[in-house]
């Protein structure tokens, strides 16, 4: 059942909001681990990596929030409690504890990538189906991949 009249026809706008929720439980796990870096980091580069983090937290966040309302715009109810989310995402888990800003730097690089393959796959599906929610997912890679690479030229020697 939907409250909200779709301007899809009902096969496009599951795939749509099938695309948007994945994307959601990404983002928000995105941005649950890059905090969870953030709280306990330290090392040499403490300082940098811990703003890093924090500007991760923050595009994660945005782009969640554009993503729920787009699907709810579409007619998709968005679902971003903890334990969808523990059980949808799709990236690699973050250690608990302390860790080291070389670690944090290496996990985060590893979940950037995860979340990029992701959505470049649903930017390919959602294509055919709702242009506009392709457009979304379009922008989203780009400030995706200028992170990963942010996280990247950190991580090499």
């Amino acid at each position: 059942m939907t409250v909200i009249n779709s301007p899809l026809p009902d096969q496009d706008r599951e795939i749509a909001g099938s695309a948007l929720q994945a994307t959601l439980v990404d983002l928000l796990d995105l941005s649950l681990v890059a905090k969870q870096a953030h709280w306990n980091l330290y090392g040499p580069r403490f300082r940098s990596i811990h703003l890093q983090l924090d500007e991760v937290v923050t595009t994660a966040r945005e782009y969640a929030d554009t993503v729920a309302e787009r699907a709810a715009a579409l007619g998709v109810s968005p679902d971003g409690r903890a334990s969808t989310v523990a059980a949808t995402s799709g990236l690699p888990a973050f250690k608990a504890g302390w860790t080291k800003d070389v670690d944090a730097v290496e996990a985060l690089v590893e979940a950037f990538s995860a979340v990029i393959k992701r959505v470049r796959e649903r930017i390919e599906a959602t294509g055919p189906a709702d242009a506009v929610t392709q457009d979304l997912l379009i922008g989203l890679t780009a400030a995706l991949e200028k992170q990963s690479w942010m996280f990247q030229a950190e991580n090499r020697n």
